[in-house]
């Protein structure tokens, strides 16, 4: 049975967080004398002086309001990123501890566990691209921690059997991530609404995506009380900085503008899968429901490096186990796509 205590790691259980002077003082304040600041502001138009919210309080409320899920429920952090990595080094003791990963996926995943020393168990998704329970079963022994599946995934694009994941959460002792970063494209709801019910998992969202601020590095994971009390216990004091907070919040009133442009990307997801199929070199483009599709087609390399030469950027993903012969394209404006078409026809 799941038992966090079961499966955090020593050193982390005792681990005293460092305390800022923004930990240190409740309620309001004019005069902040306790954090070494300049008193004098910023070289800038705006002031960026002051250290920012560690728990980035007003965000989180927004988040909330949003998302459906108390604020106590949601970590913020340097991009999803940071959210893998506090995972690792919170949960996977280096050296002894194994996660199990579910290819093809987002790459990041055995990246953070090749920087933690934590061994990456891999159990290839069946050519459905869908999970391999059984293969997953037997991957699984009394060190692993983590189980990191992508949904929807990337590069497949497709979302993961929900009846599976399930069966995942309420069978594994450790924790199961279910990376949504692209769920606003979704037909499927997100599993933020049965953290209720399993205390072994973890939501992870971004504002990257949908919401269109790649640039803020701005992640999100929604987990029970407990797990993100110790991923606030381990990330660094100040991860979000003030400027990232302040746009987040400017761009979080904003929500019937991103709603309309993922109406907008979405019709333009079946405009692309409709005009790609007409061309020859396509053999197959599969199910998608994020900002982009996975198309299989006679000459990977070949229409990748044309493109190239046409100042046109797609990723070749041909190299990747089941997704040989493949480029991933990115749902891009009108305009956008119209110019990759009408190159096409020249390749």
């Amino acid at each position: 049975m799941y038992n966090i205590n079961n499966i955090l790691r020593e050193n982390i259980k005792r681990l005293v967080p460092y305390s800022s002077a923004r930990d240190e003082y409740q309620g309001e304040a004019s005069v902040f004398l306790d954090a070494n600041e300049n008193a004098y502001g910023s070289p800038l138009a705006q002031q960026f002086n002051r250290y920012p919210d560690p728990m980035q309080y007003a965000v989180k409320m927004r988040l909330s309001e949003i998302k459906g899920v108390p604020a106590r429920n949601i970590f913020i952090g340097n991009g999803s990123d940071e959210a893998i990595d506090i995972l690792f080094r919170s949960f996977c003791n280096p050296g002894v501890d194994n996660v199990i990963l579910v290819p093809p996926t987002y790459g990041m995943y055995e990246v953070s566990a090749n920087i933690n020393d934590v061994e990456a168990r891999k159990v290839t998704l069946t050519p459905e691209y869908q999970l391999n329970l059984e293969g997953i079963a037997e991957a699984i022994d009394e060190h692993t921690k983590l189980i990191f599946i992508c949904s929807p995934n990337n590069p497949t694009g497709n979302s993961i059997n929900r009846e599976d994941i399930e069966t995942l959460l309420a069978n594994f002792n450790g924790i199961v991530v279910v990376d949504e970063a692209y769920i606003n494209f979704s037909r499927q709801k997100t599993f933020i609404q049965e953290l209720t019910e399993y205390a072994n998992l973890v939501v992870m969202q971004t504002l990257s995506k949908a919401w269109g601020l790649a640039g803020l590095r701005v992640g999100m994971a929604f987990a029970a009380e407990e797990i993100i009390e110790v991923m606030n216990k381990v990330k660094p004091p100040y991860n979000v900085n003030e400027s990232s907070q302040q746009l987040a919040l400017e761009a979080l009133a904003n929500v019937a503008q991103v709603n309309e442009w993922i109406k907008e990307t979405l019709i333009q997801r079946d405009r692309l899968v409709l005009a790609l199929k007409e061309f020859d070199f396509v053999l197959d483009i599969y199910p998608s429901d994020a900002n982009f599709i996975l198309v299989k087609t006679t000459d990977a390399n070949g229409i990748y490096n044309f493109l190239v030469g046409k100042g046109i950027i797609v990723r070749n993903r041909s190299k990747i186990e089941l997704c040989e012969g493949s480029l991933r394209i990115t749902v891009g404006t009108p305009d956008e796509n119209t110019i990759l078409l009408n190159t096409l026809q020249n390749f």
